[in-house]
């Protein structure tokens, strides 16, 4: 039984009336040569589509809009496609979490203003995930998302090449003189070599894996690769499943409680997750009104191990051959016992029943939570005189001997000082030294850049130190790798403690105690906070002005303040007169 009638529709508002303003909707409809029997009484579907000429990880989008289209069409919906900004993670400068908000902005008020009952979401290159759900969950219609999915494996010289982090290992080696310049550009020729994302369990593997665990993709959507003919399957059942969805006024109010998002915490920690899980799920849970935070991610590390054998954090297999051992599904039934199964998602049907006799078909690609490639799970949260609001690092996919240890700072305020640093090679630097870059912050890169995986100096690299400690208020990718400790909060640019390290300080880590702790006196720490001056502004007009004076820091999600759900009252429908 359906909970809507066609003349609840919201569309209806634009269509159905007898009246001048409805006679000129439905007339600019037949302008484009639709007819009232495409659209009378029937579920009008957005198809929210962030393909574009310079989007690599969505290049298949452009055919993948036509399945979803066919998808509507076959469940009695009337499709229409409403492009949105396409964040190309390596293309887009200075980074895509400047435009990330831009993207949630764009897609809630492309879904209020237009006549549409529900959404498909496409995307999947990392800020397209959250950005899309954020601004669909804020408008709060019935909506289904369908990740691009990864890309194929890479090869160079009988070698599987996986994205982002075999660039950083062979880029090192390059540097080192290890590799002629012929052999790195047949790496580079090789490394990518199909439509999709990261086939690494980067930043959106581990979105696209954490919308299916929270509930917002169809069983399964999240780990097929993209050139797989499945897809396009799956492509088509989205579409069907919008307009049932909206038949069923199946809202994310009535889907989604916090236990739906602690789900994708503890998917998150199995996969191996990007750092970036903690800002992008912070913000997704805060706009649904089921706020989570870095407590909970650090819960979830002391009990969710990692079982996902996928690189960085594991030594061999991609998404690719996740998929075939079971993908999401297999993961998240090996991972019940940690897991809300009662939480519903888009189908309608339970997390629980959804992964119900899902199963693994190879236990080194998806490991038994009895020996698993981590103990504990992918993140730890570190609190202390120096980030009193958290840093976070990814202990399973560091050097072991880092997760204790104190060394000196070596402290950077600039990208280019760094870089120009780290190549000289009579750097006064040693492995135990401790590099910092700061100002680099949601407010001072601007936007958060990936600039946290610190290069390590070449003149180390040389002598073969493959992992020394590194402390940043920037992100880093997902398919990074290494003892970095990110997203330190509150940010250098707006005088957090950061803003107060000096080169020869001394930082002490202790991951497992979950502290970091500057070695200087409160009396010191004070005279340095008396003299430390404010950078001057970013930007002083256009969109980054608005982001310079809403963005919120990392512990919060990075989301605009004036977008959060507690910020005000809920957004009217709009007038039509």
């Amino acid at each position: 039984m359906t909970a809507r009638t066609p003349g609840e529709l919201r569309s209806a508002r634009w269509f159905a009336p007898d009246d001048l303003r409805s006679f000129g909707h439905r007339s600019r409809f037949m302008q484009m040569g639709y007819s009232a029997a495409d659209w009378a009484g029937k579920p009008v579907i957005a198809i929210v589509n962030t393909w574009s000429d310079v989007n690599q990880c969505h290049a298949h989008f452009k055919q993948r809009v036509d399945d979803v289209r066919r998808g509507v069409l076959q469940a009695g919906g009337f499709p229409v496609e409403l492009p949105a900004i396409s964040l190309s993670e390596p293309i887009v400068k200075p980074t895509t979490m400047l435009y990330r908000n831009f993207l949630a902005m764009e897609t809630e008020e492309l879904l209020r203003s237009h006549p549409v009952d529900g959404a498909v979401l496409m995307g999947g290159c990392d800020k397209t995930t959250p950005g899309l759900v954020m601004g669909a969950l804020s408008m709060g219609l019935p909506f289904v998302f369908l990740p691009a999915g990864p890309m194929l494996r890479g090869h160079w010289k009988g070698r599987t090449l996986g994205s982002g982090s075999d660039a950083w290992k062979y880029w090192d080696q390059r540097r080192a003189g290890k590799l002629t310049e012929a052999e790195w550009q047949d790496v580079e020729a090789g490394i990518a070599r199909s439509h999709g994302t990261c086939m690494t369990m980067g930043t959106a593997a581990t979105m696209m894996g954490i919308a299916e665990a929270v509930g917002f993709t169809l069983p399964g959507a999240s780990s097929i690769p993209a050139a797989d003919a499945n897809h396009i399957r799956m492509s088509a059942e989205c579409g069907r499943r919008a307009v049932q969805m909206v038949w069923d006024d199946l809202t994310p109010a009535r889907l989604l409680t916090r236990e739906s998002f602690l789900n994708g915490i503890a998917c998150a920690m199995a996969m191996g997750c990007s750092t970036n899980a903690i800002i992008h799920l912070v913000a997704m849970s805060r706009r649904a009104g089921c706020a989570v935070t870095l407590d909970d991610f650090d819960a979830a590390s002391r009990r969710v191990p990692v079982i996902a054998n996928i690189r960085p954090s594991g030594d061999r297999y991609l998404m690719e051959d996740f998929y075939y051992a079971g993908g999401l599904p297999g993961l998240l039934e090996r991972i019940r016992e940690h897991l809300h199964t009662d939480a519903l998602t888009v189908n309608g049907r339970t997390l629980g029943a959804n992964i119900a006799g899902a199963e693994v078909h190879d236990d080194d690609v998806i490991r038994p939570l009895a020996n698993p490639i981590y103990a504990e799970g992918a993140l730890a949260v570190l609190r202390g005189n120096l980030a009193p609001d958290g840093v976070i690092i990814k202990p399973s996919a560091c050097a072991p001997h880092l997760l204790q240890h104190s060394g000196r700072a070596l402290v950077f305020d600039d990208y280019p000082a760094l870089k120009k640093a780290t190549d000289d090679p009579d750097l006064d630097v040693t492995a135990g030294d401790i590099l910092v870059l700061r100002y680099a912050g949601p407010l001072g890169g601007p936007g958060m850049p990936e600039w946290g995986m610190l290069p390590i100096p070449t003149k180390l690299v040389k002598a073969g130190v493959t992992d020394m400690l590194r402390l940043s208020d920037a992100r880093m990718s997902g398919t990074s790798y290494g003892a970095c400790m990110l997203h330190c909060a509150p940010e250098a640019y707006i005088g957090g403690p950061l803003a107060l390290v000096q080169t020869g300080d001394r930082i002490s880590v202790d991951v497992p105690a979950r502290r970091i702790q500057l070695e200087v006196g409160d009396e010191e720490l004070a005279r340095r906070r008396a003299v430390w001056t404010p950078p001057p502004p970013r930007y002083e007009r256009g969109y980054g002005w608005i982001f310079s004076r809403h963005i919120l820091q990392a512990d919060q999600g990075c989301d605009f303040d004036f977008l959060e759900t507690a910020f005000g009252a809920a957004v009217p429908e709009p007038a039509i007169f």
